[in-house]
């Protein structure tokens, strides 16, 4: 079922925002290429992307939750036999096999089985 939830922050200021995340808050991290930092939290996990408008990212100070998840194909079969309605198929993102259910609200959510490694107890690589 789902095990975690992944937060992230869209910013003009990336990189100072990751160093800060990392040096200041102290939040251990894996940089998975060029500088970028996916922070480890108690089963949560936390990337910064560049708010770039030609690239269709968000504006600086908008956020997105994801929930994931070890086995993708198991977890959306209970939350669908709990009655949670999914809005499209499993599809792979490459970072992960991606879909979203819908909440209460109005909106969707977005679940996900990643594709990378988490670094669960490692100190931070700066």
């Amino acid at each position: 079922m789902i095990r975690g939830v992944h937060t992230m922050f869209y910013t003009s200021k990336a990189k100072q925002l990751r160093e800060f995340l990392r040096d200041k808050l102290g939040f251990p991290c894996s940089d998975v290429g060029e500088g970028w930092l996916i922070f480890d939290l108690p089963e949560a996990d936390m990337g910064v992307h560049p708010a770039d408008p030609a690239h269709g990212d968000s504006r600086t100070g908008t956020h997105s939750i994801s929930f994931y998840c070890d086995d993708i194909a198991k977890t959306v079969a209970q939350l669908k036999k709990k009655g949670v309605k999914f809005t499209g198929p499993v599809v792979d993102q490459g970072y992960g096999l991606v879909t979203y259910f819908k909440v209460p609200g109005g909106f969707s959510l977005q679940l996900y089985q990643p594709r990378y490694e988490k670094r669960k107890g490692r100190k931070s690589r700066k």
